[in-house]
């Protein structure tokens, strides 16, 4: 269980600093797509951060504390943070790496519940993980 817990303890900072990076992009974004980059931008951090609260709980249910402070996420992620206001184009391409760099952080996770017989948990982890494809779509499209 210890496994379990330190490996969702990383999936749950790295989707709060995907949330957030997801969020910055769509306050800062510029340029001539701006109105349909917003709106996704908008889309894929609503989405994660509506599953934020049950992420955190789903911690807590398995026995672990749920990180909540910037330095303990910037320890435990996988995403790296973004200081710099970058283009829309660098802004896509980042996101969609983040996005599928997701699916594998929650993919090992899954894969730790699933032998530990968390089932409820690694059901939790494939809709993370389909969104993730999902958003992962929507870049991938926009950016050609």
């Amino acid at each position: 269980m210890d496994e379990l817990q330190k490996a969702a303890k990383v999936a749950f900072a790295s989707e709060f600093t995907f949330y957030l990076k997801a969020h910055f992009f769509h306050w800062n974004v510029e340029g001539p797509n701006f109105t349909q980059l917003h709106e996704l931008f908008g889309k894929i951090y609503g989405e994660v951060y509506d599953s934020i609260d049950d992420f955190a709980e789903k911690l807590r249910a398995l026995g672990a504390y749920a990180p909540g402070s910037n330095s303990r996420f910037n320890i435990l992620s996988y995403i790296d943070d973004e200081q710099q206001v970058l283009s829309a184009d660098q802004m896509i391409v980042e996101l969609l790496e983040d996005s599928d760099n997701m699916v594998q952080v929650l993919k090992r996770v899954y894969d730790i519940a699933e032998s530990a017989g968390e089932h409820g948990f690694s059901n939790f982890l494939a809709e993370r993980m389909d969104a993730h494809r999902k958003h992962s779509w929507m870049l991938r499209a926009t950016a050609k």
